[in-house]
Parts: C-alpha cells; sequence; structure tokens
C-alpha cells in the first residue's frame, strides 16, 4: 500500500510516496516529467542495484536517461564531484526543463538537489531516496550542500523537489550501519517535538532493525509527517526547523574533526545528541530519567553514545561555523523535556566543554 503526504509550500506544494515497489511505478514519476529525457544522479553503490529499475520504468513513458554515476561516500560530497554532475548536463546540452533525479542516499539527494538549484538557475528535481536516513530526513525540505573542510553543509541551497519516491524495497539492500544510522534520525524526531513517537520507537525498535516492513512503514511516513509539518512552517530555518537539528551541532564537529566518512551522520547525530542531553540535564532542564532514556535507546540501536575525544577547544572552534550562530555567539538545541525543543544560546562555552567532556573517551 502506497501512502502520501503532502509538503504544504502553496503553489510549491508537492508529495512524498512512501511504499514498496515504487521505483516501478510509472504513474509516480511520469507526470512530473516535461521532456522526454531526464538526468538520473547516483552512485556506484546504488545504479547497480537499482538504476536499470528505474531506467525501465522512465522508459515505459518513452523518457530517455542520462545516468551520472558519482563515487560513493561522503568525503566525495565536494566542489570537484558536483562538477562531475555539471560536466554530465553541459556534455549532453541538457536543458533548463531537463529533470534531475537523485537516486541514492543523502549525499546524492543532496548533491543532485545543489546541481539542480544551480544549472541554468533551477531545473525540475525529483527525489528518490534509497537510505532509511534520506526517505525520513534529507530526502524532505529542500536543503540541500556540500561540505567545505571547515565545515559540514555550509555551502548549498534551500531548493524544494517536486516530488518524493520513498520505495521501502530499497531497504532490503541497505547494510546494517547504514540502517542503524538512520534510526538516529527517526528517534530525533520523538526527541523533539514527538513523544508519543519516541515511545512507540522505543517498543518497536527491535522490529525496525529488523525490517519489518509494518514497522519501516510507519517510522518513516511518521517521520515524514513531522518532517513536513515543519517545513511547511518554516521553510528556510529562520525559527521552529532549526529545532530539526538537535545533536547536529555536536554531530557536524565529529564528522568534520574524524575526516568526512568515519563516521556515518547519523552515528555522529546520536553522540551529538546525547551531549545535548547532557548539556540540557546540567542546565536544569531536562530530567536526568530522560538522559538515561535517551542512552538507552542509541545503544539498543547499535549508535555510538560516546563521542570521539577531539578536544573541547576543537569542538568550539568547529561548531563556531555552525548555521545556528548568530551574532557572534553559539546557539543549540536543547531540550526542555521529552517531546520538547528549544535553540537556546544560554550555555557558556564553560558549561559545553564540562558536557562534552562527560560524553567523550
Amino acid at each position: 500500500m502506497t501512502q502520501t503526504l503532502n509538503v504544504a509550500l502553496g503553489a510549491r506544494t508537492y508529495p512524498i510516496h512512501i511504499g514498496s515497489g515504487l521505483l516501478s511505478d510509472a504513474g509516480l514519476i511520469l507526470p512530473s516529467l516535461k521532456q522526454k529525457r531526464a538526468v538520473v544522479v547516483t552512485n556506484t553503490t546504488v545504479a547497480p542495484l537499482y538504476l536499470d529499475v528505474l531506467r525501465a520504468t522512465l522508459e515505459v513513458g518513452g523518457v530517455d536517461v542520462l545516468p551520472v554515476v558519482l563515487p560513493d561516500g561522503e568525503q566525495f560530497k565536494t566542489w570537484e564531484t558536483l562538477n562531475l554532475i555539471f560536466d554530465a548536463l553541459l556534455g549532453a546540452n541538457c536543458e533548463r526543463s531537463t529533470p534531475l533525479i537523485a537516486l541514492g542516499g543523502g549525499v546524492i539527494g543532496d548533491m543532485g538537489g545543489f546541481a539542480a538549484a544551480c544549472y541554468q538557475r533551477g531545473m525540475p528535481f525529483i527525489q528518490v531516496p534509497t537510505t532509511l536516513l534520506a526517505q525520513v530526513d534529507s530526502s524532505v525540505g529542500g536543503k540541500t550542500a556540500i561540505n567545505h573542510p571547515l565545515g559540514k553543509n555550509m555551502i548549498g541551497a534551500f531548493y524544494q523537489p517536486k516530488l518524493v519516491v520513498a520505495d521501502l524495497a530499497t531497504l532490503d539492500t541497505l547494510p546494517d550501519r547504514e540502517l542503524r544510522a538512520g534510526v538516529a534520525e527517526v528517534i530525533k524526531y520523538g526527541l523533539i517535538r514527538d513523544p508519543e513517537f519516541f515511545d512507540w520507537i522505543e517498543a518497536n525498535i527491535d522490529r525496525l532493525l529488523a525490517r519489518e516492513k509494518d514497522a519501516l512503514a510507519y517510522a518513516v511516513a511518521r517521520s515524514c509527517a513531522n518532517k513536513a509539518e515543519v517545513v511547511a512552517a518554516d521553510e528556510r530555518e529562520s525559527g521552529e526547523r532549526a529545532l530539526l537539528n538537535l545533536g547536529h551541532t555536536f554531530g557536524h564537529a565529529i564528522e568534520t574533526g574524524l575526516g568526512y566518512g568515519n563516521w556515518l551522520h547519523g552515528e555522529a547525530v546520536a553522540a551529538g545528541t546525547v551531549i545535548a542531553a547532557e548539556l540540557s540535564v546540567r542546565l536544569g532542564w531536562l530530567a536526568a530519567g530522560t538522559l538515561h532514556r535517551i542512552e538507552r535507546i542509541f545503544d539498543h540501536a547499535g549508535l555510538p553514545v560516546i563521542a570521539p575525544r577531539l578536544g573541547t577547544a576543537r569542538y568550539m572552534d568547529l561548531m563556531s561555523h555552525d548555521k545556528k550562530v548568530q551574532d557572534g555567539k553559539l546557539r543549540l538545541v536543547l531540550l526542555k523535556q521529552l517531546g520538547q525543543a528549544v535553540v537556546s544560546d544560554v550555555a557558556d562555552e564553560s558549561m559545553i566543554g564540562a558536557a562534552i567532556d562527560a560524553r567523550c573517551t
């Protein structure tokens, strides 16, 4: 059964389709294509698995496919790799109306979306996420970016897709480590705004890790519903949308500090969320028992609850490039209680450092 949600953005409203076998459903994608050709950006891991399936679906409608196959990994989320997309678009004389389809995880979605935003100042963009993390988070909302050695996702654009097609069958081939990384973003929604969902995750975590289809379908749909509501209310992250970054300020510092690709994004977010929860406890906001629940659920999911010891000074330097820095002051997403997150600058550097030290090895 296919579930469809909408990201309500007025004239730019678009659907999120969630179900199994959707890559073979020509009726979902073809109506959004205004040309008889499309560019499919994917990577060396996903292409052998799903490129031919998507190509066959598009060819049902007479659409000619130009594949652009990039190297796989966070370390390739760079200007140099992005330029490979532009080389292909220009080499094939793609037009402004030529659609670009991102087939892959968060890295492919981010780079495909950024390329679509830039090429001839905007070409139609479709997300076909193939990882749990991309299906529940990065494919929805229009945030696209590449990394810089000084900071993750610091160069990019807000650029919404025309639609999102989340085929749960692609999760069958997802490595366990990647699946667990996606669970980190699922847990995030419960922590920041949906405590009933957090309770459900605690009760069903083993079913998610066992890839039970009904559990995955529920988790993806509820996560997307949360994300869609937030994006509709605050598309460009001027307020509520920043709450989706729980754990990300610390997590991005981990990813950048260790070198992109050493920790998966969801792994870094898990450890970063535990630091944020630790700081919330130290501020007197969050109950210690809730912190222990957060630790337990991440640990049960096989995610790290201890961050790498980069050194407090290094963490602070890396976090100074965070997009929530305002007037030179670091703002963090913290928890008042389960299901209630806030963006705050009340913690001073010594308190932040103490929380980091308490949660590092």
